[in-house]
């Protein structure tokens, strides 16, 4: 009989967890109470929630079950669509006094290459407006949640407030926020908005961004504008000269200064180096290619045999035409140019003149609107986005109660899980890994020439095959010398040219070193100026 497997205890613990997660979760209703809005989706959401009868917004909504759990939540169901939904409160939440914490769950279970999964805070929305006609355009307080697109990965903090004196309303952004997690395990997004100005950005509980709405170096554009700007109507005077520095007008060029001397000159010192081949050409027809059978000379054109190094020139100094290498001219000077002196009528960089900004005013703290509706307005190439467990507390005390007990048990569940899947995958692909090197150190055994070395190979195989975990290593290291070796045997090295020594070594040596790299310049031009050559080789059917 086989031997019994043993179970990993990873996969116990992974059981134990799902089948725990099938009791029904805590809901935290003993902070029911405290919370100002929760939806847990638990119940369908047709009779609260109001999708978009937008035309651009087809995608389809559901109320679905997140996977490996009995957990229900807002399920994004199709892929590269428009989505839209909204709730309206029963009452507007304020954000100027207390604490206020906003929180959300989203599910990435197909991941995110390029979509949203935020949420939007609506403000009251003018007179006539329908929920049924939420779209992009409808007016928001907040907006937050993970993005990722292209260059985009962040998990957003917008706010929008209004300018006392313009009376505009003006987008204002976290600067630097942080990333979206790459999974696709739940995650719990909580913002929290204190009196003391201050947000806090948390992911799974963990404070990923701290920052002052009031500070210019944490929003932008920095919600209090500057106090003057540049005025937009100054012009720069047609006299303001802003070079610091200008050519010496009292200087000449000297007499003996030539422009047109060339940079290089042929070195008349080079000599030929001895034995170098001049009548014999660097690259010669193959003399072992032949025509493919099936070579067609009206459709494929004239065959023409490859080339490969002429063998002659390998113990040669050099093959083909000889000529002197080109030296740097001693003579060259270049484009005379007079010296740069300070300019005298340096005025400095020109700005406009600052003026008070019309726009400025002074805030002790933001004026938010209020939180009137929660919507959901995204697009996005992914599906299952599942969106669950939205809430608005007055502390973070509620928030973290509600984080214990419906986010961590699900997430608890889905770490392990995913332990227990890479786990096996690693296991499976190192076993698979494994069976190739001992299959293909079994044929190098065979080999005729390393008979001598089968016995030892056999025994290492054998041994690492029994403990693969700490040989395999071993093993491939014993496989890649062998390999070399074979190749080494089979092709051998190459045979390096031998180079002929002249009593006056500096110029023989100079000429030869700058001749090497005159053939290879020639070489390339004539490549490139030649007309391209008939392939050689079997043509595709």
């Amino acid at each position: 009989m086989g031997e019994r497997k043993r179970i990993p205890l990873a996969i116990f613990a992974v059981l134990f967890l799902i089948s725990a997660s099938s009791f029904p979760l805590l809901r935290a209703s003993d902070d029911a109470d405290d919370a100002i809005f929760y939806e847990s989706f638990d119940e369908d959401f047709e009779d609260r929630w109001i999708v978009s009868q937008k035309d651009e917004y087809s995608g389809v909504w559901k109320h679905a079950k997140s996977e490996g759990h009995d957990d229900y939540g807002l399920l994004v169901s199709e892929k590269a669509r428009k989505y839209a939904i909204v709730k309206e409160l029963e009452e507007a939440v304020g954000l100027k006094e207390g604490t206020v914490v906003l929180q959300f769950e989203t599910r990435l279970q197909n991941g995110l290459e390029c979509g949203g999964a935020y949420l939007k805070y609506l403000r009251p929305q003018d007179a006539g407006w329908k929920p049924k006609e939420f779209d992009n355009e409808s007016p928001y307080s907040i907006m937050f949640g993970p993005d990722k697109c292209g260059a985009t990965n962040k998990v957003h903090f917008i706010f929008k407030h209004k300018n006392p004196k313009s009376g505009e309303y003006v987008e204002h952004h976290l600067k630097h926020p942080p990333s979206v997690p790459s999974d696709k395990l739940s995650h719990v997004y909580t913002a929290i908005l204190t009196p003391d100005n201050e947000v806090q950005v948390l992911i799974d509980g963990e404070q990923k961004k701290k920052a002052n709405f009031l500070s210019g170096d944490d929003f932008e554009p920095p919600l209090i504008p500057p106090k003057t700007i540049p005025d937009p109507e100054d012009k720069k005077p047609e006299d303001w000269d802003e070079r610091e520095k200008i050519p010496d007008p009292s200087a000449v060029k000297p007499d003996d200064w030539d422009e047109d001397a060339p940079l290089e000159i042929v070195d008349e010192e080079a000599e030929k180096p001895e034995g170098w081949l001049d009548d014999e050409p660097e690259e010669i027809d193959d003399p072992e290619a032949t025509k493919p059978e099936d070579w067609d000379d009206e459709e494929d054109g004239e065959w023409e045999a490859p080339k490969i190094e002429n063998p002659k020139c390998e113990a040669a100094p050099g093959c083909g035409e000889w000529k002197r290498p080109m030296k740097r001219n001693p003579a060259y000077k270049g484009k005379w140019h007079a010296p740069l002196i300070e300019n005298p009528a340096y005025k400095g960089i020109w700005k406009p003149r600052d003026i008070p900004n019309p726009a400025y005013f002074e805030l002790k703290k933001p004026d938010f609107e209020p939180i009137a509706a929660i919507g959901i307005e995204i697009w996005t190439m992914q599906d299952g986005i599942l969106f669950d467990n939205i809430l608005i507390a007055k502390d973070d005390k509620i928030a973290e109660s509600y984080r214990e007990t419906t986010w961590k048990p699900k997430f608890s569940v889905e770490k392990e899980k995913q332990k227990a899947e890479e786990a096996a995958a690693g296991s499976s692909g190192l076993a698979g890994f494994q069976k190739k090197v001992f299959d293909l150190l079994y044929k190098i055994a065979d080999i005729p020439f390393l008979s001598a070395y089968k016995p030892k190979i056999l025994d290492l195989i054998e041994k690492g095959e029994e403990q693969p975990n700490l040989t395999v290593g071993i093993l491939v290291a014993i496989l890649v010398v062998f390999v070399s070796i074979f190749f080494r045997i089979i092709f051998g090295g190459k045979k390096q040219p031998t180079r002929v020594e002249k009593t006056n070594l500096e110029p023989a040596e100079s000429a030869s070193n700058q001749k090497n790299g005159e053939n290879e310049e020639n070489k390339e031009k004539e490549e490139s100026s030649a007309p391209p050559r008939r392939r050689s080789t079997r043509r595709e059917n």
